[in-house]
């Protein structure tokens, strides 16, 4: 192949983009800055960015497999009705613009990953460091904070027994008391590939 051929072709491979959020530290020396524990903390985003940082979180918490650290990510939302040219219409807007909430457990890696999240501005506290909601403020919010007591735990075995995947036999990855889930590894076309599955469509093998 000429000389000038390989230059063309250099030319033109395309340029992979470098990810929006800057590698966080390493999760083997992960630094604790709370009790250890799950909890709900509020994040201040630019106004019109709060549905692009939930996504922007949750895609990060599945490519950095954060799963067992950081559990759910809320926008708020509440039912308004609106009446516009004589029609009455219920439609949803968001209960505190500007404002995001994540369950998490608060160290070093979880804080990087969130206050890097373009579109964040910063975690509502004292001096910007986060704390916590209470669960009387959750509860306000409609969100349960109560914990279902199960019988699995993460590296057990369980078989899905209703919905898509059923009859599928894998190993629990993550637990999300939020969502009331479990996360299981499936293969997918050759490809090993994490499935989110609820507690009452599987059973401990």
């Amino acid at each position: 192949m000429a000389e000038e051929e390989k230059n063309e072709m250099i030319e033109e491979t395309p340029v992979v983009e470098t990810p929006d959020i800057p590698e966080a530290p390493v999760s083997s020396n992960v630094k604790q800055m709370g009790d250890g524990e799950p909890h709900w903390y509020v994040v201040h985003t630019y106004s019109g960015y709060e549905n692009k940082v939930k996504t922007d979180i949750e895609k990060t918490i599945e490519n950095r497999r954060l799963q067992n650290q950081m559990f759910d990510v809320m926008v708020p939302m509440q039912d308004v009705t609106e009446i516009r040219n004589g029609v009455r219409k219920v439609v949803q807007k968001k209960l505190f613009p500007g404002y995001v909430l994540v369950h998490m457990i608060k160290n070093d890696v979880t804080w990087y990953v969130v206050r890097n999240t373009r579109g964040v501005t910063g975690f509502v506290g004292p001096g910007s460091e986060p704390v916590p909601l209470t669960d009387e403020e959750m509860r306000k919010l409609g969100v349960k904070t109560g914990e279902t007591e199960i019988d699995i735990e993460i590296g057990d075995s369980i078989q899905v027994t209703s919905g898509a995947w059923e009859g599928t036999i894998g190993k629990v990855k993550a637990i999300n008391q939020t969502k009331q889930a479990v996360t299981i590894e499936i293969d997918i076309f050759g490809r090993s590939t994490d499935v989110e599955i609820s507690l009452d469509d599987i059973a401990k093998l």
